[in-house]
């Protein structure tokens, strides 16, 4: 039997390599990989037949690694980079040469890149290509002449990089930077980029190869060795790049494929092959997230500090130095940076350790890299007793509420571990991740966005989007630092198990200020904003804020004009800070009506009803002069007696009009509707006017999803004359161009579905099935719900959570309505992959479900349904 050929061992050898590394989690993988590749290489160069025709005596030639695999850091989906490089011009059979060395690697399935060219032709494209001169950067020789490769990087060195130093570090910075924004925070998105990212690996490349054009840079271990890095901070590099390099071999080998960004269907199985389990810290992937978020906020890090130190010293040695004095003679300002004096004064005062983020603060100035490396090397000063020394609570409270925005000091202390040891409680939230795909960033940088956003209401530029916040931030001058110190703490409970996080945060916060020698006032007023700071974000979302009960409800729980300000200004910055997808116009104006509603009530002690006597009395008044010429007054008298309290609050003039249209033109028809675009939000809005009957929503809801219409929301509405109105807001169909067709065709089947003639739950059934979306079961979260009975006098409150997938409104409300239940409200609302959907209800009698057994059988219908739903994958 005729030996295999290199390759074929190759692949043998690197399936054993890649299977054995990825069960024991290897760092070192990366580095075995790429030996492995050097040994074929090697094998193949040595027993070529096509080299020695080359007369490698008159032109030599080499086979160099480039990019990754040039600096060992082969992944297991990795492609393999390799220049072929030739002392004088390229031979005629270099062809050959490369077919003998790289056609075998592809037959194996190894992606391989090559290029052929001379030494000059290679120096000529590194001078003007950033791409080829960074793959060069990293440029490893594996076999073939070596003194060629000598001669090859001197040149390089001394031809390309030494005359345009400065030109080559701008176009890397300015590069850095495009790309950061391209690819977004990584450190903090949902779907990190473990190598193109902010905070990636790309990052830490970014970062050494200014490093090997400044110094003579070759291995990572260099860095350290030229004062880059100190050796904390290598040992630290060292652990976040391997953690890193796990993930993506991992990461490669489930995706079968190339693929850098940790997609959420890939994250639960990433997490498990890591050894991750369910316990205090979380559940499986949020530890996995949380790790991977704290080593690339680590690289973040390092490559801001790094380019602003190179920056520092790039310009020190064009410019004399600029020493400007602070308010300590132990701290002073030199060229665009914060230094100490001297190491020995931080000893002396300890207190100097935070007097610099305060100096930092005040100037907008960062600490240069030697100062935040003193900080580091000295926080075992910082203990129980620091904030109490004299000035240091002070310089802290100054730099919770400073206003200068050029340096966020809070985040330059969390990341130098300044802030855990101030508040040791912070530890618990340091990277911790809330795997629910709405939460865009970590608990802690969370909470440090919540202080930056409740700062900028002070702006002048937060006139123009918000101008309530601007007027109430102003008004509570006195109260703001009390108002930070619950932003920065809001959400500290989530450190700890807990049922209910804005409790235990409450507590804990109480502990912290109590220690730090507040008065119990001040105390109770922090305790209350984080005990409640989900009050009116749940409220304008999940209940009925027409409902004078909800109003009163929360004016009885705030009970003051200040605190309810401070509450609605944390309300707004914790929404906008958590993600995009918790702050919209939609939640902002219920937010927004909320607040002057229990105003209204705090401020004046005046319940809702007088109010809205007054203000119905008002719109009934414009309505009729709106209508005037259009409506016969008589008719649109009868028609204003059929409308309920709530739907006249609710609805504009200019709707209530459109509907008495839709009304007027319904007559014998069982529906009409008509359908309106955002030109804003490129969403739809559904106006359905149709003879109320039991299970109409349902079908509404079933016939939006069976043609491919998410419901982003919904509003119910009867009115006394037994005719429903229903308003869907809803995201388009996604083939926009017969979307046309698309709604004529959902118009036949909701008349189809209420003549009984369409049997909804098959059809939704056999559609879900053609989505195969379901997550797998080990990757959901189990569904909850809750019935109340305690917060509405006339309705039954049911409220499901549950993850999202199509069709699931439609079998929670064709539940409710086999539970022989009437909806009267619903309010829809989805987190990217959750959904929480409230419902106001009423038996067909029109009484509360309020009987025990009937609470539990709501419970069990509607988690049976969602139960053998999931299991069956839609296929009911």
């Amino acid at each position: 039997m005729a030996d295999e050929h290199p390759a074929i061992l190759l692949k043998k050898k690197r399936k054993r390599l890649i299977t054995e590394g990825l069960k024991t989690n290897c760092a070192e993988l990366i580095r075995l990989l790429s030996d492995m590749l050097d040994a074929y290489f090697c094998e193949v160069y040595e027993k070529s037949i096509v080299g020695p025709t080359m007369r490698i005596e008159r032109n030599p030639y080499a086979l160099v690694a480039l990019g990754g695999y040039g600096r060992r850091e082969e992944c297991v989906q990795s492609d393999v980079d390799l220049l072929f490089l030739f002392d004088r011009n390229v031979p005629e059979n270099g062809e050959a040469l490369i077919r003998e060395i790289i056609y075998p690697l592809w037959d194996i399935g190894v992606t391989v890149g090559h290029a052929t060219r001379s030494i000059d032709e290679s120096l000529e494209l590194a001078a003007t290509d950033l791409d080829t001169f960074t793959a060069m950067l990293d440029s490893r020789l594996i076999c073939g002449m070596s003194p060629l490769f000598s001669t090859f990087m001197e040149r390089f060195r001394r031809e390309v990089i030494l005359p345009n130093q400065d030109r080559w570090i701008e176009t890397i910075v300015k590069s850095c930077r495009e790309r950061r924004s391209r690819f977004g925070d990584s450190a903090y998105l949902l779907e990190p980029n473990i190598k193109e990212g902010v905070g990636s690996l790309r990052d830490y490349h970014t970062f050494r190869w200014m490093a090997m054009i400044l110094s003579e840079v070759r291995d990572i271990r260099d860095l350290e060795y030229y004062g880059y890095v100190s050796s904390r901070e290598y040992g630290r590099l060292i652990d976040a790049l391997n953690w890193l390099w796990i993930v993506r071999n991992h990461l490669h080998d489930i995706a079968g494929r190339k693929c850098d960004r940790l997609y959420f269907e890939y994250q639960p199985r990433v997490a498990r092959r890591l050894g991750f389990i369910e316990g205090k810290n979380g559940q499986p992937v949020e530890q996995m997230l949380s790790k991977v978020h704290s080593a690339m906020e680590w690289l973040n890090q390092l490559v801001q500090i790094g380019i602003r130190e190179i920056d520092a010293n790039r310009s020190s040695s064009r410019n004399p130095r600029s020493v400007t004095k602070t308010t300590s003679s132990d701290i002073y300002a030199d060229r665009g940076t914060l230094h100490f004096s001297t190491s020995e004064a931080i000893v002396r005062h300890p207190v100097l350790l935070i007097r610099i983020f305060e100096e930092s603060a005040k100037q907008g100035l960062p600490l240069c890299i030697d100062a935040r490396r003193l900080v580091q090397e000295f926080l075992y000063l910082v203990n129980e007793a620091f904030l109490r020394m004299p000035g240091a609570l002070k310089a802290f409270e100054s730099i919770l509420m400073a206003s200068r925005v050029e340096v966020n000091v809070l985040e330059e202390m969390a990341s130098s571990g300044m802030l855990e040891r101030l508040i040791p409680e912070f530890t618990s939230i340091r990277d911790r991740i809330q795997y629910d795909r709405y939460h865009l960033f970590s608990v802690d940088a969370h909470s440090l966005k919540t202080v930056q956003a409740i700062k900028s209401f002070g702006a002048e530029q937060t006139k123009e989007w918000c101008s309530l916040c601007a007027e109430l931030y102003r008004d509570i001058s006195s109260h703001r630092k009390w108002l930070l110190w619950a932003a920065l703490l809001h959400d500290i409970g989530k450190g700890v198990q807990s049922d209910n996080h804005s409790r235990k945060g409450a507590e804990i916060a109480r502990s912290i200020l109590n220690r730090l020698g507040y008065r119990k006032r001040d105390i109770d007023t922090v305790a209350f904003l984080i005990e409640h700071h989900l009050l009116l974000i749940k409220t304008a979302t999940r209940r009925d804020i027409n409902d004078e009960e909800v109003a009163i409800t929360c004016g009885r729980t705030v009970n003051n004009v200040e605190r309810l300000k401070m509450l609605y200004l944390l309300t707004v910055a914790d929404s906008m800070s958590t993600g995009p997808k918790a702050w919209n116009e939609w939640t902002a104006a219920l937010l927004r009506d909320l607040f002057f509603k229990v105003l209204n009530i705090v401020e004046r002690k005046e319940l809702a009803g007088y109010q809205v006597v007054r203000d119905m009395a008002r719109k009934k008044a414009q309505l009729f002069d709106a209508a005037a010429g259009r409506i016969d007054r008589n008719e649109l008298e009868r028609i204003y007696g059929w409308m309920s309290p709530r739907y006249l609050l609710y609805a504009e003039i200019p709707q209530i009009l459109e509907h008495v249209d839709l009304y007027r033109g319904l007559e014998s028809r069982p529906f009409i509707w008509r359908i309106q675009t955002d030109v804003d939000t490129s969403t739809r809005t559904v106006t359905i006017c149709a003879r109320d009957r039991p299970g109409l929503f349902s079908k509404i809801a079933g016939v939006l999803t069976l043609n491919g219409m998410n419901i982003l929301n919904a509003q119910v509405f009867t009115w006394r004359n037994n005719t429903a109105l229903d308003i869907f807001h809803v995201s388009p169909p996604v083939d926009a161009y017969f979307e046309g067709e698309r709604w004529m065709r959902a118009e036949r089947n909701l008349e189809a579905a209420l003549k009984e003639q369409l049997d909804l739950p098959a059809a939704i059934a056999e559609k879900m099935a053609s989505y195969g979306s379901l997550p797998p079961p080990g990757d959901r979260r189990p569904p909850r719900v809750k019935v109340d009975n305690t917060e509405s006098s006339f309705f039954t409150i049911i409220e499901v959570f549950s993850d999202d997938f199509p069709g699931l409104l439609f079998w929670v409300t064709d539940a409710i309505f086999r539970l022989r239940l009437d909806i009267w409200l619903a309010k829809i609302s989805t987190k990217v992959d959750q959904i929480l959907d409230v419902f106001y209800v009423r038996d067909f009698d029109g009484q509360k479900a309020d009987a025990p057994e009937q609470v539990e059988e709501i419970q069990k219908t509607i988690l049976d349904t969602l139960d053998c739903i999931m299991k069956k994958g839609g296929k009911s």
